[in-house]
């Protein structure tokens, strides 16, 4: 009796039970982890149609495989970790359970042993099909060169050995990235771009800094240019390198395409004005003391390579890195020199036509203005100036905070202020 039993229980495991534990719900879940929410509904569609090719009419096997490849694709929509689809798979699981003793109750032909048997086939069908996303996944993004989310927010971590290398070889680079990340992230969202994606690439975009920190402005020590002691079109050369510099780095660490794309496009063509008109004067100087017909000065040795900007990502971060730099020199930034800088600074990168190929319309770089500003304003806000206390004794006056104490450098510092960063401005080819 008990074979017998034991015969008529595995009975159940043939025909449609088992196919309730093939996992056919990993193919929505690969297609919505790697092209979207989209293409996923697609394939769930399309696997409707080949479970009825492949095992008749069953509209009941059709209605779960396509409920099941729906609710997979829902789970991973926003996928933010690596146990996600294990999460969704135990969802799509459960899911699956109810339909299969939905259809036994319409049904009522089986009894409650094959009933159980096809529920926990249908479960592990859904929890197999998390596991082979999660454990493939990872497999897919290096062999096909995908860039998920997943991938992205491991790369947003400050642990990544790039970043870490960054923060102490070049600490101004690595500020100005973090808040270039913060400008984008928050400029993505108000246009609808992938916000994610920017804010990564933001904190990598000028890794190719690493190669020549002492070169750019933001890591020099007060009083400290070593383009002084160069030529112009070698100071150009260096500043243009850093492109291509950051594009080979990002490969060998390989951060994926994405990303490499915006290192490439964020500087997009634009002209070195600071050292362009440096040379021009350098040329004219030596035209007047020797007399003779010089070569002319080739306005492309000064340009960016490019390409511009490709993508509404590539655009933001190009005008975040073009408007924090320019802050930095900017004396005194109020809330309203800073709501002026921006506008032109967002303009003249327009005017110039770095942001022709993009998807950035004009209601896009008003929002844009909009949470730069108020991200820059935060930043640079004005901290309030602690009185001063008296001691008992009325001997002698000591601040509250010595570091906040005003020296007379901090009074004279406005006049002072202005020139230094209308040369820094030039520096930065931004005036």
């Amino acid at each position: 009796a008990l074979i017998d039993s034991i015969g008529d229980q595995l009975a159940y495991l043939s025909g449609k039970a088992m196919l309730y534990a093939v996992p056919l719900t990993a193919g929505a879940m690969f297609c919505c982890i790697f092209f979207g929410v989209s293409v996923s509904l697609i394939f769930s569609l399309l696997l409707m149609i080949m479970t009825g090719y492949f095992w008749g009419k069953d509209f009941y096997l059709n209605f779960y495989f396509l409920l099941g490849s729906f609710v997979a694709a829902n789970g991973v929509a926003s996928c933010r970790n690596r146990m996600a689809p294990i999460h969704a798979g135990a969802v799509v699981g459960t899911c699956n359970v109810g339909i299969i003793v939905l259809v036994a109750l319409m049904q009522d032909q089986i009894g409650p042993a094959a009933v159980l048997v096809q529920c926990l086939c249908g479960f592990c069908g859904g929890v197999f099909a998390g596991v082979l996303v999660t454990g493939f996944a990872p497999l897919a993004e290096m062999l096909f060169g995908y860039t998920t989310d997943i991938k992205l927010l491991e790369l947003a971590s400050m642990d990544q050995p790039l970043l870490q290398e960054l923060m102490l070889q070049s600490p101004g680079t690595y500020h100005h990235s973090v808040i270039v990340s913060n400008m984008v992230e928050a400029a993505a969202k108000a246009i609808g771009a992938n916000s994610l994606l920017a804010k990564v690439a933001a904190y990598y975009h000028d890794i190719g800094k690493l190669k020549k920190p002492l070169y750019f402005i933001e890591n020099q020590a007060e009083g400290e240019n070593r383009h002084e002691k160069l030529a112009p079109s070698m100071s150009s050369l260096i500043l243009i390198s850093h492109v291509k510099e950051g594009v080979e780095l990002a490969r060998q660490h390989k951060l994926g395409q994405p990303i490499m794309d915006i290192i490439s496009q964020h500087h997009g063509t634009r002209l070195i004005s600071f050292f362009y008109q440096k040379a021009l004067e350098a040329r004219e100087k030596n035209k007047t003391s020797k007399g003779a017909e010089l070569p002319p000065i080739e306005v492309e040795d000064y340009r960016y390579p490019g390409p511009k900007p490709q993508t509404k990502e590539a655009g933001l971060v190009m005008l975040a890195d073009v408007v924090e730099a320019a802050c930095r020199a900017l004396p005194e930034p109020t809330s309203a020199r800073i709501q002026g800088l921006v506008s032109k600074l967002v303009n003249n990168v327009f005017i110039d036509g770095q942001l022709d190929e993009c998807e950035l319309t004009l209601k896009d770089l008003h929002q844009i203005a909009k949470r730069f500003n108020q991200i820059l304003a935060t930043i640079h806000h004005k901290r309030i100036e602690y009185p001063a206390i008296t001691p008992r004794d009325g001997k002698s006056k000591v601040n509250a905070d010595p570091n906040q104490r005003e020296t007379k450098t901090d009074r004279d510092r406005p006049a002072a202020a202005e020139e230094v960063g209308q040369v820094d401005l030039k520096r930065l080819g931004l005036h």
